[in-house]
């Protein structure tokens, strides 16, 4: 692999990761931040299963972006 294609692969890992850490922070943190804060109307619009669904989901899909990333950097040349 190219030195190139060794930049652009290190570019692809990045960017899935900060968007794993995107979903963290707008799927897990504000909600409960607003939560915590007493800001958020989420208390009377969505039921506590429902949250905690939501939550469960942007989490799995955080970690489905880092494993991605991971994955991605495993094929630069050592």
């Amino acid at each position: 692999m190219s030195l190139i294609a060794n930049e652009r692969t290190k570019l692809l890992a990045g960017n899935l990761d900060r968007a794993s850490t995107a979903c963290l922070t707008i799927g897990i943190f504000a909600p409960l931040a607003g939560l915590l804060y007493g800001i958020s109307v989420l208390k009377e619009a969505i039921p506590l299963p429902l949250l905690l669904v939501g939550i469960g989901c942007w989490l799995g899909g955080a970690v489905a972006l880092h494993l991605m990333a991971r994955r991605v950097l495993a094929g630069l040349n050592g």
